[in-house]
């Protein structure tokens, strides 16, 4: 009998990519009251047994809001839009000024080191914008460089570590800082309709800032993950799917989000992680560490099932949506934040941060310890 010879298995080895620059530090912060569900619906008086359902069957134990007081009768009314901007303009600058602080404690900086500010936020709209509040309120040297990515939603922390990732790639050895500060109580509307149902019992208040830092000739950025790619997708068909408009009959702002989204974001998963891994010699089991945005428990569910993801894999998700709810484009930072902290992650391994918000559209990040 002639021998069959086996051929000797190699080892995929990825490719090499450059790295952009390192993700060095991260904190976050919240304001106002922790609240649970349960006692939510009761200050806001909710008493609709399908509208309670929403509230307690989404995995969220509390969250961060700031609600309005209640009048002479008791009642949490609906505040005008103006006190909403308002509301949103003190909440972002108390947070993200504590997020950015308590991130540069974290490796011994000050403000002083910070030579770019990038701020991200959609819950309410600032011109100048919060890059520039922040800078006046904390003290920041006012020649710091700054951008401001503001309506983009719950995906535009990735958006924002792009451009400061970039930056930091130009400015080897300078300190660069992603800050999302989402003050999502800032742009509720309290009329008990399931469609504001949806939005009440998701979102909470909260900030978080990354601290990047470009290797260069002569400089060691020192430790973190380093950015190694970027991917998005932008799903046109689902473009009204999540919004923020006009609302003429409450005569606010208000936030929509279509039921049929977790689905939409599940199906379109697996086309953009593919491209992010596109010639990088890595497959979806080569991923340490999935740090995926806290989007609500069907958007995470349908991410899991689509990805094939382990509940392993989402555990720091779905800690920080029962902890804090959804608070918008920091939340995958909040997860980071927790994965830091496990201390976990090995030089040499592999995660991918993905977020999802209006667009509809799916971004994500591949890095490597």
């Amino acid at each position: 009998m002639t021998a069959i010879l086996e051929r000797p298995v190699r080892a995929r080895v990825p490719v090499a990519i450059p790295a952009m620059s390192r993700m060095v530090a991260v904190g976050t912060a919240v304001t106002g009251t922790s609240v649970s569900q349960p006692e939510l619906l009761e200050l806001l008086g909710i008493e609709n047994p399908k509208v309670r359902s929403v509230y307690l069957n989404s995995a969220i134990a509390n969250r961060s809001l700031t609600l309005p007081e209640p009048d002479a009768d008791g009642v949490r009314r609906p505040e005008p839009q103006g006190d909403l901007l308002a509301k949103h303009k003190r909440l972002a600058v108390e947070m993200g000024g504590q997020a950015l602080q308590n991130c540069l404690k974290n490796i011994g900086a000050s403000l002083a080191d910070l030579r770019h500010l990038c701020c991200v936020t959609s819950t309410g709209f600032l011109t100048p914008g919060l890059s520039a509040l922040i800078i006046k309120d904390l003290g920041i040297d006012p020649h710091c460089s700054r951008s401001d990515i503001v309506g983009m939603g719950c995906n535009a922390g990735l958006n924002a570590l792009n451009v400061v990732a970039g930056w930091s790639a130009a400015h080897p050895g300078e300190l660069g800082v992603v800050l999302c500060a989402e003050a999502c109580s800032a742009a509720y509307a309290l009329d008990g309709t399931m469609r504001t149902a949806v939005v009440n019992s998701l979102f909470g208040d909260g900030a978080a800032a990354l601290a990047l830092v470009s290797d260069g000739p002569g400089v060691a950025a020192g430790s973190g993950p380093r950015i190694l790619k970027f991917a998005s997708f932008l799903i046109t068909d689902a473009i009204d799917a999540m919004r923020y408009d006009w609302d003429s009959d409450l005569d606010r702002f208000s936030f929509f989000l279509d039921p049929q989204i977790p689905y939409v974001v599940g199906a379109n998963a697996e086309t953009v992680v593919d491209r992010l891994l596109a010639g990088t010699g890595l497959r979806r089991s080569d991923i340490a560490h999935w740090l995926v945005h806290s989007g609500g428990k069907k958007v995470i569910d349908a991410v899991v099932v689509n990805l094939g993801l382990s509940r392993h894999d989402v555990r720091h998700t779905v800690g920080v949506l029962r902890d804090h709810g959804n608070v918008s484009s920091g939340s995958f930072l909040f997860s980071y934040e927790r994965l830091v902290r496990e201390g976990v992650a090995a030089p040499g391994d592999y995660g991918i941060l993905m977020t999802m918000g209006p667009g509809s559209t799916i971004e994500t990040a591949l890095v490597q310890w």
